[in-house]
Order: structure tokens, then sequence, then C-alpha cells
């Protein structure tokens, strides 16, 4: 929310960011502080620790600190600017080698629950397999948590094209995903 004399959040945060960008620390610590609670959530659901969504958290900061002056506000908002960043660092991270080899070692050890493994060879081939603009509303949609209006807004597209893009991508997963015994069957 903005504050007393009606400042809104887009205004706000892009007045903080402006400050970073001057140097200002104190800013750095303004902008976590207002956004820090989502973007950590984000992080724990794409990688499904705390700990490494902590790490992330720091880093996109850091990284956040040091291109403060890069920010266009012509191209979204801070928190997309900012959750943009947290989306390619948490990605680049399921990615990494040592990542796997972890996903996998707590896979066999067995947990007592079952684990959903975002980074499976199956759905990193389906997601692949997408035309790009449908894999990237469908990454902002389900892996940043971003609504249909902000990712409307992030990539300068109608809100209608967003959503047939989600739809015909979500389909085509589907499709990909299938269980196989059923194309066998038929």
């Amino acid at each position: 929310m903005g504050d007393a004399l009606g400042v809104s959040d887009k205004e706000q945060d892009i007045a903080i960011l402006r400050r970073l960008a001057r140097g200002e620390q104190a800013a750095l610590g303004e902008l976590y502080d207002i956004h820090a609670p989502r973007l950590t959530a984000i992080a724990i659901r794409l990688l499904g620790s705390e700990s490494e969504a902590e790490d992330v958290l720091h880093d996109v900061f850091v990284e956040v600190w040091k291109r403060a002056g890069d920010y266009d506000p012509e191209r979204g908002t801070v928190r997309t600017w900012i959750a943009m960043r947290l989306r390619s660092r948490c990605l680049d991270r399921l990615r990494s080698p040592s990542r796997r080899g972890q996903l996998l070692e707590e896979q066999h050890m067995g947990s007592g629950e079952m684990r959903l493994d975002l980074d499976g060879p199956r759905l990193q081939q389906a997601l692949s397999a997408l035309p790009s603009p449908q894999r990237d509303v469908l990454c902002m949609a389900y892996f940043d948590g971003l609504s249909g209006p902000e990712i409307s807004e992030a990539l300068s597209i109608p809100l209608g094209t967003v959503k047939s893009r989600i739809a015909a991508g979500l389909e085509k997963l589907r499709s990909a995903l299938a269980p196989r015994h059923a194309e066998s069957a038929r």
C-alpha cells in the first residue's frame, strides 16, 4: 500500500530503487522489507528448501543493489523486475549438476512422502518443446507466482494473450506428460 500521501506502491518502489541507484544503503533495506516475504515464498516453492531460498534471495538483493540503475519502469514494475531475477537464479540453481545429484539422493533415501521433481527430465523436455511465448508465461505464472495482469504488464502484451498462451501451453504439457500407459492402451 502507498503511504499517507497517496503515493502508489509502484511509485514508492521506483523512488526507493532510484535512491538505491544513488547509493543510499537504507533503500536496500526498505526494498527488502517490502518484497522479501513474497519473494521468499516463491523461492521456497521453487527450490523446496528454506535455506536455499534464503541464499538465492540474498544473491538477488546483492544483484538488485549492483544493478538498480539498470531498472526501466517502461518494462514492468520493480516487483516484477526483482521477481524475474529471483526466478532466473532459482532456475539456475535447479539446473545445477550438484542440485540434481542432491534431488536424486533425497528421492532414494525415502523421506516417507512423495516429492514432485519439478526438474525432472520429462517436464524439462515438455517445457523445452513449448514455443517460448507459452513457456515464458507458464513459468511466470507457476514458478514466479505472478498473476495474469502482472504477466501482461511485465511482457507488455494484452491479458487475453497471456490467458490464451497459458491455456495452449497447459494443453501441450498435459499431452506431453500424460501417463505413458495411456499411450500404449490406444
